[in-house]
């Protein structure tokens, strides 16, 4: 069962792209199903023409690098939740193995990221 639509997963610069990993949507959909209720995605897979995955491949310098993040991989996932639902999420997504987390828990655009890249360091955590 699939708690996530291809829609929600997409690519939201304007291309409509989905190549989303099936690894990654299982072990996203189990920590769904441990959560118990609906999660909202801001952020799944991103084309490499999406502007926060093309500043990725350029240095501070201004060259190119060819390097994307998970995202770009389909193998990230950014999911809006706060506070004490927040805490609980991370708690599941450790359970299941989730080595790669960021967390965004200021303002108004709260959310954590989960990734299962292998190409990126791991394990790690980090903030925005």
């Amino acid at each position: 069962m699939s708690y996530f639509s291809e829609d929600e997963l997409r690519c939201k610069c304007g291309c409509g792209e989905y190549k989303f990993d099936d690894e990654a949507l299982s072990k996203l959909n189990d920590i769904r199903r441990d959560f118990g209720r609906p999660l909202t995605v801001t952020s799944g897979y991103r084309c490499s023409k999406h502007p926060i995955e093309a500043k990725k491949a350029v240095s501070r310098k201004g060259n190119y690098t060819g390097s994307y993040g998970a995202h770009n991989e389909g193998k990230a996932v950014d999911l809006a939740v706060d506070r004490a639902d927040a805490l609980k999420l991370l708690k599941i997504a450790l359970r299941h193995g989730v080595e790669r987390i960021g967390v965004n828990q200021k303002g108004s655009s709260r959310f954590i990221h989960l990734d299962w890249s292998k190409d990126l360091p791991s394990p790690t955590i980090w903030s925005y």
